[in-house]
């Protein structure tokens, strides 16, 4: 990790008046990740964090100033090109990605996010899509939208900034677009895309094929089937997945760039006496593979699971940034911190995310210093 601290020093081109300048962006940057991964969530406890333990900052930072207040933190860090954080979130991907499996198709996750307490009066609040990498345990990049309905602009933009050939992208039903399908084939990806009511003749096209008995029980003669049981949240659920590529008679095929398959995947679940059966539905450029597509479905929950992280071990929701590019900008360092903490070993004991970050917080010389020399 000490590589991140000396690239961000390398990075960051000042842009401010050198006159006034008291504190240097490399070292506001620096206080930032070690406090989050300390624990801190706000701007006030960032600083709080950084003048306690000043000292073993001095080590990594330059801070000829001592330390910055939290509204000059604040304020920087929405001065500062959400671009270069880009970068540092891809520096640190190009140090963890050693294409271990590369004949392994890579699950990419598309989703977005709206950070609930960053909305102020008509202000809406700050929405960011993201695309994590569940095989890498990265965030591979993102997008800042207005709100949620805009996700549908944001996703190509987003597409465009990543690596996706012969990788699996999957998106949910918003982002089950003509256009969307069509970028992901022109760059060399394949897809798995969620189908709901708002592609109205496709998902009934779809809906009606797999609610038939009879196709069901050729889908499952023709072995791409799959069926799971096991222990979730307190039940048992079972799961069963159906794809096919059997698609000659769909409606308005052509329009969807690369179609190859259809699937349906079936939950199935106990809660008291209630047997609860959900299904949902997707199109796929992959050839029928029931295992891939498995895989992908179950895939895209890592990103359910990043967006749970950043509301449950960093407190997301409860930050009120206003500063749209600030807010980016804490997003990016919650994702990277994220990455981190997943690959640390703060105690022998399997710990969870939120735990360590509560241990790092306990004795913060110690396991950064170790952090930064792994």
């Amino acid at each position: 990790m000490n590589e991140i601290i000396i690239y961000i020093e390398e990075i960051i081109n000042d842009g401010r008046q050198q006159s006034k300048v008291r504190h240097k962006m490399s070292d506001i940057i620096g206080i930032v990740l070690f406090a989050m991964l300390a624990n801190a969530n706000e701007w006030e406890e960032m600083a709080g964090f950084a003048k306690e333990y000043e000292n073993f900052l001095r080590k990594y930072l330059t801070l000829e100033n001592g330390i910055p207040s939290h509204d000059t933190i604040r304020r920087v860090f929405g001065m500062i090109n959400s671009e270069i954080f880009q970068q540092i979130q891809n520096k640190w991907n190009e140090l963890l990605n050693t294409d271990e499996g590369a004949k392994l198709k890579k699950i990419i996750n598309i989703d977005g996010k709206t950070m609930r307490d960053s909305g102020r009066g008509d202000e809406k609040p700050h929405h960011v899509v993201s695309a994590w990498s569940k095989g890498d345990g990265f965030c591979l990049g993102q997008k800042a939208v207005h709100e949620k309905s805009n996700e549908i602009t944001a996703i190509p933009e987003l597409l465009k900034t990543i690596q996706i050939k012969n990788q699996i992208v999957t998106i949910d039903a918003m982002g089950t677009q003509i256009d969307i399908a069509a970028q992901i084939c022109k760059q060399h990806g394949y897809y798995v895309l969620a189908v709901k009511q708002n592609q109205p003749s496709l998902y009934e096209d779809i809906t009606g094929y797999f609610n038939d008995i009879q196709l069901r029980e050729s889908v499952k003669l023709s072995g791409n089937y799959l069926k799971t049981t096991e222990k979730a949240h307190s039940r048992i659920e079972t799961r069963e997945y159906y794809q096919t590529n059997d698609i000659s008679w769909l409606n308005n095929k052509k329009n969807w760039a690369g179609i190859k398959s259809i699937g349906m995947v079936r939950n199935t679940y106990y809660t008291g006496d209630a047997v609860i059966t959900e299904q949902r539905y997707y199109i796929c450029s992959i050839m029928t593979d029931i295992t891939l597509f498995e895989r992908a479905v179950r895939g895209h929950w890592a990103i359910e699971s990043m967006h749970w992280h950043l509301d449950v071990t960093f407190r997301e929701d409860y930050n009120t940034t206003i500063d749209k590019n600030a807010a980016l900008n804490l997003n990016i360092m919650r994702k990277l911190c994220l990455s981190i903490l997943k690959l640390i070993e703060v105690r022998k004991s399997k710990t969870s995310l939120k735990l360590k970050r509560f241990y790092i917080s306990m004795n913060p010389e110690k396991h950064l210093a170790a952090i930064l020399d792994s």
